[in-house]
């Protein structure tokens, strides 16, 4: 049954972006943040189709630490839907995405007019400093949102975390907030079948501007990977799972656990 609704789920999926994606194409001559709200659409599609056809849903966790206006997400990256899910999670994200993405047909050409920010990885030191431009001219209003791995990590399994995280951290001078998800555990990362249930992103502690380098990158690893872990095994064993998951949200009057997506 599980290859069966993954199989709709990617039928369902490329239609949905084939058929949106050519009748959206005069968006790619709108300003910046009509090609988001064109985005967005495409999204709540894409994240409607997962949720009926596949049975998996997700929530939002601790939301309500990220600032309004400019910060930057330090986010794990474990699966394809982190960033499909981006411009619901943010209501204007401006993330840094490997330059090859913005070639991909429909998907990459509305990520390049919506603000994408590209950085390419043969370009060694040129491409930061091309990557740190852009950031700043984004940041006075836009969250900046980069995984700081460089690549999707599958679950249970380490890569180094990369030095571009800190240099955003250190021309910008923004609060950065880590971000967990265990979204691999329900859309691998090259795995055909996607599980039912629900993924869990949450948004930890902010660690101010001004830390140096060797502390803020292990501070950073040791936030992300407790909590990432922290939710793998809560998804693997539901039973185990306990209430300190759930972090109230100050925006919603006391609402527990679940943040909503911002609009």
């Amino acid at each position: 049954m599980s290859r069966v609704r993954a199989a709709l789920f990617n039928i369902a999926y490329f239609a949905w972006t084939v058929v949106i994606g050519t009748l959206g194409l005069p968006f790619l001559l709108a300003p910046r943040r009509v090609a988001m709200r064109f985005g967005r659409f495409w999204s709540r599609g894409v994240l409607f189709l997962l949720r009926v056809i596949v049975g998996l849903d997700h929530r939002l966790v601790g939301l309500d630490r990220v600032p309004p206006g400019g910060a930057i997400i330090a986010m794990k990256h474990q699966s394809a839907w982190d960033a499909i899910a981006l411009p619901l999670v943010f209501n204007d994200p401006a993330p840094i995405v490997k330059r090859e993405l913005l070639m991909l047909p429909f998907y990459g050409w509305y990520m390049a007019r919506a603000g994408a920010i590209a950085i390419d990885r043969k370009a060694g030191a040129a491409a930061v400093r091309a990557m740190l431009a852009a950031a700043r001219q984004a940041a006075a209003s836009r969250p900046i949102v980069i995984f700081p791995q460089g690549t999707r990590i599958a679950p249970g399994t380490t890569a180094p975390y990369q030095p571009g995280v800190y240099a955003l951290y250190q021309a910008l001078s923004l609060p950065l907030i880590p971000a967990a998800v265990n979204s691999g555990l329900f859309w691998g990362r090259r795995s055909f079948i996607k599980q039912p249930g629900r993924i869990t992103l949450e948004f930890l502690e902010p660690i101010p501007p001004g830390w140096p380098r060797r502390r803020l990158m292990q501070e950073l690893e040791q936030r992300i990977e407790k909590a990432t872990a922290a939710l793998e095994g809560a998804a693997r064993n539901p039973r185990a799972a306990i209430a300190p998951m759930a972090v109230v949200n100050s925006r919603a009057g006391g609402a527990p656990e679940t943040s909503p997506p911002r609009r």
